[in-house]
């Protein structure tokens, strides 16, 4: 069988709802399908670096050297 879900909700900016609802519609998902996938994957991310902070920090760093 399959795993009990657990609803959440959260409050985003206007244009970040837009933006997801457009990868939802183009990748023919709903906005929840999409929503699950990115927590899913942030908080692996978030396991992994131990913190927010160092999350973001390891984030700006990367854009640095990037320029």
């Amino acid at each position: 069988m399959g795993e009990w879900k657990a609803q959440i909700s959260i409050r985003v900016r206007q244009d970040l709802r837009r933006e997801l609802q457009g990868v939802a519609e183009r990748e023919r998902r709903n906005l929840s399908n999409v929503a699950d996938a990115l927590l899913e994957w942030s908080a692996l991310q978030l396991r992994v670096a131990g913190s927010v902070e160092r999350l973001m920090k390891y984030q700006l760093e990367k854009k640095e050297e990037k320029k």
